[in-house]
């Protein structure tokens, strides 16, 4: 799939502002954790070859709007945002409040809507956000920790809320999502990546477009 290329920073003060950024991730995610384990799956933000390996799998090109789930210290969003494309959208949905005033202070872009709710409201947000469906959906919210019911109300509501051919992405510890995932999509990728600590199972499913009218 098509991909915008970034752009190599291989001098010493761009690597020094990535470990810094890291550094403040980290401690922000930590205390996050400590105060809400149940939401978040990992002590550990993403590792960055993780975050590459599932972004690579998005069709920038025909992205417009991309929806993230739990986006947390913006591990993701940031690389998003780096990718995606001038006119499009990053609808970025989070229950944590904390969460959601350290990306609004930390990433000052006119593309990023950060909004406070659930993720089984993604279609009331992705309508208050001017859209009527999303390219892409990318989640990493610990389905294997919610209440009864809510995983696969938010499983339903991601469905709906793509475009024939749109793909929702999961990264997960466990695979208790991908039967939550199989009764709707008729397609549904797991790997494992390796190159996380620790390593993290990965679900692409995408949308079965819709059948050709007969003419």
């Amino acid at each position: 799939m098509a991909s915008i290329p970034l752009k190599k920073k291989n001098n010493l003060s761009a690597l020094l502002l990535r470990s810094g950024t890291f550094m403040e991730q980290w401690g922000m995610f930590f205390r996050q954790f400590v105060k809400h384990p149940g939401m978040i799956g990992s002590v550990i933000p993403s590792s960055p070859l993780m975050v590459e390996a599932i972004l690579d799998q998005v069709d920038w090109a025909r992205t417009r709007l991309f929806v993230e789930y739990g986006p947390g210290v913006g591990t993701f969003t940031r690389s998003i945002l780096e990718r995606l494309h001038p006119d499009a959208t990053l609808l970025a949905i989070d229950l944590n409040l904390d969460f959601i005033a350290y990306l609004e202070a930390s990433l000052p872009d006119r593309r990023l809507r950060v909004v406070h709710g659930s993720a089984a409201d993604v279609r009331r947000f992705i309508a208050e956000s001017g859209h009527r469906q999303a390219d892409c959906i990318l989640s990493g919210i610990p389905f294997s920790t919610l209440p009864d019911g809510v995983g696969q109300g938010i499983c339903s509501e991601t469905h709906a809320a793509l475009r024939p051919g749109g793909a929702f992405l999961v990264y997960q510890y466990s695979a208790y999502v991908r039967g939550l995932m199989a009764p709707l999509f008729s397609f549904v990728e797991e790997r494992m990546e390796w190159r996380n600590i620790p390593p993290c199972r990965t679900f692409r499913a995408v949308k079965e477009e819709a059948l050709a009218q007969a003419a």
